[in-house]
């Protein structure tokens, strides 16, 4: 882990600079072994105080099997501001994933990688701090031009600014609407694309970011940070 990733900034232009030169550190090829195990990450907010819960769901990457949950309680270092959610959240969703009694081989986040102004969302945030193999796949778009993929489940086209490809929109089930999928850290976009796919046989999202996101809704925030392992 990289700790001076994860420092908070003092204000939301040092946070701009640093996300534009850390997205330098990015590995847009793909830098990764066999994929046994893929994680998914997910944070929720309980209230207006700014405390938070981090989740880290561990899944067998064949059988999509929860093999772990691990969760953070914190309080967030930093605003609330859009395009930097990642200096309220890498931190303890680092926490998380580190607290695993396993290193993922993969981890999807529920949030943007180089789909990102800046070109460094929380995927490619946790990935260079963490030193693994990460991917964006985001519910909203939050830059770049998207053409409509068509209708059937594997439909994609990328997600443009001028001539640079951000990532791609991608339709993972026939006839719903499509995710936001963009390199994290240490994956190429096709790549990621495969796996997003592979990950939600059955939904809209990977079965990461709903293995992550059940577990942040039903746990309750509390005082501490210290992270639970869940049976």
């Amino acid at each position: 882990m990289r700790p001076d990733l994860l420092a908070p900034p003092p204000n939301p232009q040092v946070a701009e600079a640093w996300q534009r030169a850390w997205a330098g550190l990015v590995v847009a090829e793909d830098d990764l072994g066999p994929v046994a195990t893929v994680a998914g990450v997910d944070v929720a907010y309980h209230d207006q105080s700014g405390e938070l819960v981090a989740a880290a769901a561990l899944l067998d990457a064949r059988t999509l099997t929860v093999l772990e949950e691990v969760t953070v309680r914190d309080q967030a270092q930093f605003p609330y501001i859009p395009g930097l959610f990642s200096f309220r959240e890498c931190s303890p969703v680092a926490r998380a994933v580190e607290a695993l009694s396993r290193r993922p081989d993969l981890i999807v986040c529920d949030g943007h990688g180089r789909a990102h102004p800046r070109r460094f969302g929380l995927a490619c945030h946790l990935g260079v701090a963490l030193d693994l193999p990460t991917i964006g796949c985001g519910k909203t778009r939050l830059t770049g031009a998207e053409t409509p993929p068509g209708p059937d489940r594997g439909a994609h086209t990328p997600l443009l600014d001028g001539a640079e490809v951000l990532g791609a929109t991608l339709r993972t089930q026939s006839g719903v609407r499509p995710v936001y999928v963009s390199v994290g850290h240490r994956v190429s976009l096709p790549t990621a694309l495969t796996w997003v796919l592979h990950l939600a046989p059955r939904y809209r999202l990977p079965e990461t970011t709903r293995a992550a996101d059940g577990l942040v809704r039903r746990t309750p925030a509390s005082p501490g940070t210290q992270p639970e392992a869940q049976p």
